[in-house]
Order: C-alpha cells, then sequence, then structure tokens
C-alpha cells in the first residue's frame, strides 16, 4: 500500500479518536457551548422585538447567525488553538518525525474539528426548536441547505484556522484575531438585518465568511419571507457558494505551503523553549 494512502487511513483514524475523545469529555463540551448557549438565553428575552418592518421576532432571526458565528469559532479558532498547543506540547515534532506523518496529522485535525464543529451545532438545535418558535426545523430543504452552506463553511474557515495556528506562536497571539472577528460579527446582520447599514459597511463585511455564513444559516432555517430584509431582498445563494468557494479554493492552496514551513521549523529545542516560555508564564 503507497505511503500517502496508508498515512490518509491513518488521519482518519485519528480524526474520529480525537472528535471521540472531545464529544465525550464534558469540559470541552461546556466551553464550546457556553457563549453561544448565552447568547441564544439573551435572544430568547428579546423574543417579542420585532425586526423592523416585520411582526417577526427579532430573537428567533439571530439564532441562525449565533449558530454560524459558533461555527465559525469552534472551527476556525479551534483548529488554530489545536495546532499551536501541539507545537508547545512536541505533538507536531512527534507527527513530523514519523514518515508522512504531517499528512496523518493534518488529516486527522481538520477531521476532527470539522465533527466537533458540526456535533455543537446540532446539540444547540436542540434547546433552540424547543425556544424559538417561527424556524423551518421541520423542512427537508431547510436541512439540505444546511448541509450545503456547512460543507461550503467548513472548506472556506477550515485552512484560515490552520495558517493561524501555523503563524502564531502562543495562543495569546490569537486574541487580536477574535477581536477582529467580534468585530465582523458586529456588523455581519447576525442581530440585525446588514441592509439597515452603511453602504461600505455592508460591501466591507461581505469579503469575509463570517456574513455568508450567517446568511446560509438564515436561508435554511428562516422562513423565505425573511429574505425580503437581506441585501438584495434574497438569500443570493449563488454569491454566497462564490464568496466561500473562494475562500475555500484560496485557503487550501495557501494552507499546505504555511503548514509546511512550519513544520521544518520545528526542532526537539523549539519544543524546549516554548514550554520553557509557557513555564515562566505560568510561574
Amino acid at each position: 500500500m503507497k505511503p500517502g494512502v496508508v498515512a490518509l487511513r491513518a488521519g482518519l483514524h485519528r480524526g474520529w479518536i480525537e472528535f471521540r475523545q472531545t464529544v465525550t469529555n464534558v469540559g470541552q463540551l461546556v466551553g464550546w457551548l457556553f457563549w453561544p448557549v448565552l447568547a441564544l438565553a439573551v435572544m430568547y428575552f428579546l423574543r417579542d422585538t420585532t425586526v423592523g418592518g416585520t411582526d417577526f421576532s427579532l430573537g428567533t432571526h439571530a439564532v441562525p447567525g449565533i449558530l454560524g458565528i459558533n461555527t465559525l469559532f469552534t472551527g476556525l479558532i479551534g483548529l488554530a488553538f489545536t495546532l499551536i498547543t501541539d507545537r508547545e506540547d512536541g505533538t507536531l515534532l512527534r507527527a513530523k518525525a514519523t514518515p508522512n506523518g504531517m499528512l496523518g496529522y493534518v488529516v486527522g485535525k481538520v477531521l476532527a474539528q470539522a465533527g466537533t464543529t458540526v456535533a455543537v451545532l446540532l446539540v444547540l438545535l436542540v434547546p433552540v426548536a424547543f425556544l424559538f418558535d417561527g424556524l423551518r426545523l421541520g423542512a427537508v430543504s431547510s436541512w439540505a441547505t444546511l448541509a450545503w452552506v456547512l460543507a461550503l463553511g467548513m472548506l472556506a474557515i477550515l485552512p484560515v484556522g490552520a495558517i493561524l495556528g501555523s503563524l502564531f506562536r502562543s495562543t495569546q497571539g490569537l486574541v487580536p484575531i477574535m477581536v477582529l472577528i467580534m468585530v465582523l460579527v458586529g456588523f455581519s446582520g447576525v442581530f440585525y438585518p446588514l441592509s439597515s447599514l452603511p453602504g461600505w459597511v455592508e460591501w466591507t463585511v461581505q469579503v469575509f465568511p463570517v456574513y455568508w455564513l450567517g446568511l446560509g444559516l438564515r436561508a435554511a432555517f428562516l422562513p423565505d419571507a425573511m429574505a425580503a430584509s437581506e441585501i438584495g431582498e434574497s438569500w443570493r445563494f449563488l454569491e454566497m457558494a462564490g464568496v466561500l468557494g473562494v475562500w475555500g479554493a484560496v485557503g487550501f492552496l495557501v494552507a499546505p505551503g504555511v503548514l509546511r514551513r512550519m513544520a521544518r521549523r520545528e526542532s526537539g529545542s523549539a519544543v524546549a523553549a516554548r514550554r520553557e516560555s509557557v513555564a515562566r508564564r505560568a510561574a
């Protein structure tokens, strides 16, 4: 059997093991679920407030966007944190020392994080179904839209997470990125229609996948009539697929080179230096 095939199979096995460990770890699940559950609770208390010009609940309108934000953070930031942590504790160095180990390592990490992202989303949909009226959770078309939007969304954000995890030497370095993402979230139409913002803001946020991921989940779960509150008064599936597809294509072109460069720089002395740095921060 070819070495590359063996590495891919090892990556699939590794991904399944890490995914199973994550979803059965109560502490990790609570960590992933805490903030979206808190945001959903706030939206529940806004259920009687309506979207401007409609009689539709503002709280319900924001639910798909909150799910999209959590998908972004779980996938992108989650993968970046994992790569940085594995560099600090030497896990990545051990993978590098194995023939084709980096291929199996990356495949496993990407699959585990993608699986965790989808699992967290599905878990969040359980309370959403009971707390919020007006969502199309029972329609087959909704789940079909959710499937392709999530697939394209994962292709768009996971390579970015891999790139960030390769570029930053510590998790503290990701803080500015998280702040930037939160700024984008604030202007991406999650809590109110984007069409109510200035034109230059509309064009800026549409460059990034966070807006399109939120729009895709709104298209999946909100009534078709709510498309009237969006830009162009439609869900713009073609543009959505185009932007997410471009992010995915560029990400998959750039990420392998960045990962290879990061792997080449890994050594026992580099791991020891990072461990010493972590120890000093903890002291």
